[in-house]
């Protein structure tokens, strides 16, 4: 069935067009219910998007929360399988705190989850569900890849500390190579090794001009990682849209390996957040590496979307005019595939493609 233009929501379009794209590539619907026991958000509040969650008592006084994440319940929910892998998608509400309104929302977000044996196969065709989801919220898009353990090596090289480490990471993930470079002398790291972690903090562009670049500070393996999926990309429509971007850094304690996100023109920040989270499974006694993202939907009030019309064509017919008629009039501007109001005179609060009047003979007559 085709929908008509007007009907849906930009957000509806894009959650009909994900669940298509997901659902080609062989992943399977995840459901949830809209509460989960609190301490599975308190024990892990540092991997949420926002560290605030809405809680109340079930009746037998058991601390309950409303959903702020999907993954945690689909990582807790499932079981470890050998030599297999596990794929769902998810278009679920969450409540969080929005980023802009500093108030509580109810926001749509999907997003997809692989968990078991993950390979590169696995790890190339995430990134390209990443890349494609973009694609289909903008024409305009960047999916910047970055890789933790490259940064966790160099920073152990340079001697940094874990307090030191994570400071670092901010001031990479802003770009503030200036604050790095201080901190790098205030803890007397050595210049090589604090020449390779200024490098890399400013390591951004196409994988073919970043991985010569990575190879060198020595993060060779991290280089043929990121090499080997990026490469499996390159025969795609997204190849193009795809940037190696150190400023990029998510959580150690959760994340490692790939980590990546994603931004399309018109929006000021990440539509898409995701990577690896091994360490995140193994928090929840979990044996299986996953990767996987979400979309946030709620980002997508960013973009204005041109106002579509109440309705094709407003029917304006005379006051006391036969029913019938009217009725008559409107099924067969309808048969051609038109959207009909039938009104007695044009209001001035609602907007129309076209404005027609039924004459007395029962014509319809378009206005100039």
């Amino acid at each position: 069935m085709t929908i008509p233009d007007g009907i849906l929501k930009r957000e509806e379009r894009v959650l009909l067009a994900l669940r298509a794209l997901y659902r080609q590539n062989g992943y399977t619907q995840y459901k949830m219910r809209k509460f989960e026991e609190y301490d599975l958000y308190a024990d892990n509040r540092d991997f949420l998007v926002s560290g605030s969650v809405i809680t109340f008592h079930d009746t037998d006084g058991k601390l309950l929360a409303l959903k702020p994440d999907v993954t945690l319940s689909i990582v807790r929910s499932g079981r470890d399988e050998p030599d297999t892998v596990q794929k769902v998608y998810y278009q679920e509400n969450v409540y969080r705190v929005a980023g802009y309104s500093r108030s509580f929302r109810e926001i749509m977000q999907a997003g997809v989850e692989c968990i078991g044996a993950v390979d590169a196969c696995q790890l190339a065709e995430t990134l390209f569900l990443a890349a494609k989801s973009l694609s289909l919220i903008s024409g305009k898009s960047v999916l910047a890849l970055s890789h933790l353990g490259a940064v966790s090596r160099i920073m152990e090289l340079a001697g940094l500390g874990r307090d030191d480490q994570r400071l670092a990471l901010g001031f990479i993930s802003r770009k503030s190579l200036h604050e790095l470079s201080s901190l790098c002398k205030e803890k007397n790291t050595q210049s090589e090794a604090a020449a390779g972690l200024l490098k890399l903090a400013g390591l951004s562009g196409s994988p073919e001009e970043v991985l010569p670049v990575l190879e060198e500070i020595g993060c060779s393996r991290e280089a043929g990682e990121l090499k080997r999926v990026t490469d499996a990309l390159k025969n795609t429509d997204v190849y193009a849209s795809v940037r190696i971007d150190f400023s990029v850094v998510n959580d150690p304690a959760y994340y490692n390996g790939l980590v990546f996100q994603g931004y399309v023109d018109g929006i000021p920040e990440r539509v898409i957040s995701g990577g690896q989270y091994d360490r995140l499974m193994r928090k929840m006694g979990r044996q299986a590496n996953a990767i996987g993202f979400a979309v946030y939907l709620d980002t997508l009030e960013h973009l204005e979307d041109s106002p579509a019309p109440d309705a094709d064509i407003l029917l304006v017919y005379p006051a006391g005019s036969d029913a019938s008629a009217v009725l008559g009039a409107a099924r067969k501007l309808q048969a051609q595939g038109k959207s009909v109001s039938c009104m007695t005179r044009v209001p001035q609060s609602r907007r129309f493609g076209q404005v027609a009047a039924l004459t007395a003979e029962g014509d319809v007559r378009y206005e100039s």
